[in-house]
């Protein structure tokens, strides 16, 4: 377990050493990933002005820049998630239909293992960019700026100093609320918000899968993904590179020796290599061995791999030419350190290697990987320049699974969502919550952590978001719209899916609208049963379910 300083808000205090030049919003949202730009949205229909930033060049977070289709649960087209996501969706499936001459009802682009409508991370920031774009008279976007210090008096954030990725100059940032949706929980150390890293340990709240001590370092481990193509008739022999790619990135990279033989030390014993198709099964930990087989219509013994996070079928022309498929796989998840509360130094040694380590698998596959004719390796593989916005077919960012989570007036644990734990007390359902903002669903899904857990898999029961989770129980104007909210290690696991993180967003950004007409802040709004009231029928009005409807 891990706080902050909380002594950085007990008194008065004032930045030093920033520009002069400012902006002052209704509400500033910091993080444009799924959750910052459902805020966003939110808040400008309901008329307030809003300054979205984010260290990243366009928006979406999990969805573009981190290069992760939608992961969801199996009620998804029909309920289970705000209208607005389902709007987002339906965008996505009206542009394919548009270049493919298809209809869009049910268009999965990649036909893949994980979603109904795994898609180009390039056309996810497309449709996100419109969606601002729509409100951009009370939207501004300030894309490749990070915060770096807060201003405030006791328990009060004023303003937030921002710096410009591009040319370094810092500006300020005024509202009288703010929201946090970075991908780590960025605001919370520098506001002196109460917050978790790591895993809470058995003593916290008794749950059945926390770890027995507490560890602040013990995170699931982040991933940096990839988009690989398969050309069957690429060569490397006769130098046919496939147009764009660099021959460079064909070449293993100067870790490959370590990666190859990398075994995770992790309890339970991992199976082998890292790089193997036989990995431990999430569930009941034994080992599950995958296929994997690029060539258009393959049809494999065991699941195949390469179908798992397919962005794009073989044969289609648009936005890509060929299959691609995304690696987000167990081969990549990265085991070896953490990038949150640490140097900077050590940061970027991380992601580095993270890099590397899905350079190494990419040269695996296309050099090592056992075939079904007892070959070995897949040379028509090749980095997918340009679909993940980059030129060496990596995402801009690392997909982060855990950030710091405040201290909330609400934390929500393993009791109240839990299948195994709540059916233990004889309960079927999740946890009613009274304050209820949204619902979502998934399994309770720990990948491997850096502390040496192997997966933490089991099932949970469809669940609410209560209005507490976003609440510091401190700060009276900062609002967590991301994975930051009040959860656990081992909630966190069903909480941080994209559908559950825009619901998290629209309830933010719903409140902070409420806040501006009503003149309160968001603990009198919480603790007011009218307000509450307001709120929740505001939300339903938008299309914001607070509760399932399930038979």
């Amino acid at each position: 377990m891990r706080t902050a300083a909380s002594a950085l808000l007990a008194s008065p205090f004032a930045l030093s050493g920033c520009s002069s030049d400012g902006l002052t919003a209704d509400v500033v949202i910091i993080g444009a990933g799924t959750g910052g730009v459902a805020a966003a949205l939110a808040a400008a229909e309901r008329g307030l002005s809003v300054v979205l930033t984010d260290e990243m060049p366009l928006p979406g977070g999990q969805l573009t820049s981190q290069g992760v289709p939608p992961d969801e649960h199996q009620w998804i087209e029909e309920q289970g998630a705000p209208a607005s996501y389902r709007a987002f969706r339906r965008r996505v499936r009206t542009v394919y239909a548009k270049q493919w001459n298809e209809t869009a009802d049910s268009l999965n682009p990649g036909a893949c293992g994980v979603s109904r409508i795994c898609h180009a991370p390039s056309v996810a920031a497309e449709v996100l960019v419109e969606m601002l774009q729509a409100h951009g008279q009370r939207i501004r976007f300030m894309p490749q700026s990070v915060p770096e210090v807060a201003g405030g008096h006791r328990d009060h954030i004023d303003v937030i100093q921002m710096r410009s990725l591009v040319d370094g100059s810092t500006f300020l940032l005024e509202a009288p609320l703010f929201i946090d949706a970075t991908e780590r929980g960025d605001l919370l150390p520098l506001t002196g918000a109460e917050y978790v890293t790591g895993s809470e340990g058995q003593a916290a709240f008794g749950e059945p899968n926390a770890t027995a001590e507490a560890d602040p370092t013990n995170e699931q481990a982040f991933t940096w993904c990839a988009a690989i193509g398969f050309d069957p008739a690429f060569d490397p022999a006769r130098h046919a590179t496939p147009a764009g790619v660099d021959e460079a990135m064909l070449q293993a990279p100067a870790s490959y020796g370590y990666w190859k033989d990398y075994v995770p030390a992790l309890t339970p014993t991992w199976p082998g290599r890292l790089l193997d198709f036989t990995y431990s099964n999430p569930i009941t930990l034994e080992p599950r061995r995958l296929d994997f087989d690029p060539r258009p219509g393959a049809q494999t013994e065991r699941f195949n791999l390469w179908a798992y996070r397919r962005l794009q079928q073989a044969g289609r022309s648009w936005p890509v030419k060929g299959g691609v498929t995304l690696l987000n796989w167990p081969q990549n998840d990265y085991l070896e350190g953490r990038l949150i509360d640490v140097t900077e130094a050590e940061r970027i040694r991380h992601e580095d290697a993270a890099k590397d380590l899905t350079r190494s698998l990419i040269h695996w596959l296309r050099t090592e990987a056992p075939r079904p004719d007892g070959g070995r390796g897949w040379p028509g593989l090749y980095p997918m320049a340009g679909i993940l916005g980059t030129d060496d077919g990596l995402a801009m960012a690392p997909y982060i699974r855990e950030a710091r989570r405040i201290r909330a007036r609400t934390t929500v644990h393993e009791h109240h969502v839990g299948q195994e734990a709540r059916a233990s007390v004889g309960l079927s359902e999740a946890e009613h919550f009274p304050d209820s903002v949204g619902v979502g669903h998934y399994r309770i899904d720990l990948h491997p952590s850096t502390g040496g857990d192997n997966y933490i898999d089991v099932a949970s029961l469809p669940f609410e978001i209560p209005l507490g989770a976003l609440l510091p129980i401190r700060i009276d104007n900062l609002v967590a719209a991301s994975k930051n909210i009040g959860t656990t290690h081992v909630t966190n696991g069903c909480y941080r899916l994209h559908p559950v993180e825009w619901s998290i967003g629209e309830a933010a950004g719903a409140l902070a609208a409420l806040c501006t007409k009503s003149g309160e802040l968001p603990p009198a709004i919480h603790g007011s049963a009218s307000h509450l009231e307001a709120l929740q029928a505001d939300l339903l009005r938008g299309g914001a379910p607070l509760r399932w409807q399930l038979g």
